[in-house]
C-alpha cells in the first residue's frame, strides 16, 4: 500500500512538474527571456568498442570563473545560477567523431545520452578520446547556429595495472555531509579555488594514476551523490587542484520520480559503480570513500557481487565515532577477503599502497610534502598560497 501511494504520488509530482517546465520554457519564448544557449558535455567513458557520451543543452546563466578573491556574495549567486537552471528540452544535438555524424535529441530535462560505435580502432596512447558536440536546432528564441564544443571520452589503455574509483564529498574536499548547516556554508558560500581539498590528496591520487609502470594511464572514477547542477564546480575543482581527471558520476536532482522519492545516497552510488566493473570486466579496483555517509557498507555490497575484483578500499576517517565503529566492523566482516582501510590521512593511505605495491616507496614521501603544503594553505594559517597551476600531463588528459 505505501510502495502504491508513493508511486502514484511520483507520477503526479512528475506531471506536473513536466508541465510546469514546458509551459515555462513557452512564457520565456513568448517574451524572449531565454538567455544564450550552450551545451556542457560530461566528462563519461568508454571502451574500444563502445563510447558513452552525456551532456546537458541549457541557457547560459553566466556563471563566472572561480577567483581566489571572489565575494560570499558572488559565490552564491553563482550556486543560484547552477540550480536556476533553464533546461532546454527536444533540442537537436549532433555528435561527430572519427567522421561520422550522429543525432541524439534532449529530453524534458535538457539531457542528451548517446552510445556510439568507433568507425575505425581508437589510438590508446591517451585514455582521453575528443569528439566535437553541436547544438544543430532548438525551439528556443535565443537559439543561434554555431554553438559547439569539445567532449572527453576516457577509455583505459590495455596495460592499465588497475582503476580507482573515489567520492568527492569528505573524500577529497571537506563537505561537511553529516552538518546540513556547514554543508551548505562549504557548498554554497565557496567556489572552485577557495575549497581546498584534504591535506596530500592531489599527490596521493597522481601516485595512484602513476602506478608503477611508471605510464600514468590508471583512470580515475569519481561517484558522488551530489546533483549534475554541480558539474562545473567540481570539475574546475579537481582541474585547479591537479587531482586527476576523470569521468565526474553524478545525480539527477528534481522532482521527477525517482528522484523525489527513494534516490539516495546508496543506490545511486552502487547503481554507478557496478556499471563501472560492468564495463571493465578485466579491470580491478581500489575504491576510496569515507565514514561520514554509507561509502563502507556501498563498497561492502561491491565485494560481494563482485568477487576477486576489488584491490582495497581506503576509508576516510571523519572523526564520528559511531561512523568509525561502522567502518571497523565492516572491516572485520570482509577479513580474509579485501583489505578495508580507516585512515585519519592520506600519508596514512599511501604508505599502505607502497607497501601493497600499488604506487612507488619514493611517492610516499611527496605525499608527505603535499601533505604540509596544503595545511599552510587551509584558513586560519598566516599565509594562503595560491594552487598550484596545473601540469603538462593534467591538460593533456583533459
Amino acid at each position: 500500500m505505501a510502495n502504491d501511494w508513493k508511486n502514484k504520488a511520483s507520477q503526479i509530482i512528475e506531471k506536473v512538474d513536466d508541465s510546469f517546465d514546458l509551459f515555462m520554457q513557452r512564457f520565456r519564448n513568448r517574451f524572449g527571456l531565454y538567455k544564450p544557449l550552450q551545451i556542457v558535455p560530461f566528462r563519461s567513458y568508454g571502451t574500444v568498442n563502445r563510447l558513452y557520451l552525456k551532456g546537458r543543452v541549457l541557457a547560459n546563466k553566466g556563471i563566472t570563473s572561480a577567483a581566489d578573491n571572489d565575494t560570499l556574495l558572488k559565490n552564491l549567486v553563482n550556486m543560484y545560477r547552477r540550480f536556476e537552471s533553464d533546461e532546454v528540452r527536444d533540442a537537436q544535438v549532433r555528435i561527430n567523431f572519427q567522421g561520422q555524424e550522429h543525432a541524439v535529441i534532449t529530453d524534458r530535462e535538457g539531457y542528451f545520452v548517446i552510445n556510439l560505435e568507433p568507425k575505425t580502432p581508437l589510438q590508446l596512447e591517451d585514455i582521453w578520446h575528443e569528439m566535437e558536440v553541436e547544438l544543430v536546432h532548438a525551439d528556443i528564441s535565443s537559439f543561434e547556429p554555431g554553438i559547439k564544443t569539445e567532449a572527453h571520452v576516457l577509455v583505459p589503455p590495455p596495460d592499465a595495472e588497475y582503476g580507482i574509483i573515489s567520492d568527492i564529498d569528505d573524500t577529497i574536499v571537506l563537505t561537511s555531509a553529516t552538518d546540513l548547516l556547514k554543508m551548505s556554508q562549504h557548498t554554497f558560500l565557496n567556489n572552485a579555488r577557495t575549497r581546498l581539498p584534504f591535506a596530500g590528496v592531489s599527490a596521493f591520487y597522481r601516485s595512484l594514476q602513476l602506478g608503477r609502470n611508471g605510464k600514468r594511464n590508471n583512470p580515475f572514477f569519481y561517484v558522488s551523490s551530489s546533483p549534475w547542477n554541480m558539474y562545473d564546480l567540481l570539475h574546475d575543482f579537481l582541474d585547479v587542484n591537479d587531482i586527476p581527471a576523470g569521468p565526474l558520476l553524478l545525480r539527477d536532482f528534481g522532482l521527477m520520480q525517482n528522484k523525489f522519492f527513494g534516490a539516495d545516497h546508496m543506490s545511486h552510488k552502487f547503481k554507478e559503480i557496478q556499471n563501472i566493473l560492468l564495463t571493465y570486466p578485466h579491470l580491478n579496483f581500489v575504491l576510496i570513500g569515507d565514514s561520514g555517509q554509507q561509502d563502507a557498507p556501498i563498497y561492502q555490497e561491491v565485494i560481494k557481487k563482485f568477487p576477486g575484483r576489488i584491490i582495497c578500499v581506503y576509508i576516510r576517517d571523519v572523526n564520528i565515532e559511531e561512523r568509525a565503529q561502522m567502518v571497523t566492523t565492516i572491516s572485520e566482516e570482509l577479513k580474509g577477503t579485501v583489505e578495508m582501510l580507516l585512515v585519519k590521512d592520506t600519508a596514512t593511505a599511501a604508505k599502505h599502497a607502497a607497501d601493497s605495491g600499488l604506487i612507488f616507496h619514493e611517492e610516499v614521501q611527496k605525499v608527505e610534502e603535499q601533505k604540509e603544503i596544503d595545511k599552510s594553505d587551509a584558513p586560519g594559517t598566516a599565509t594562503q598560497q595560491a594552487p598550484a597551476p596545473l601540469s603538462k600531463d593534467t591538460k593533456k588528459r583533459a
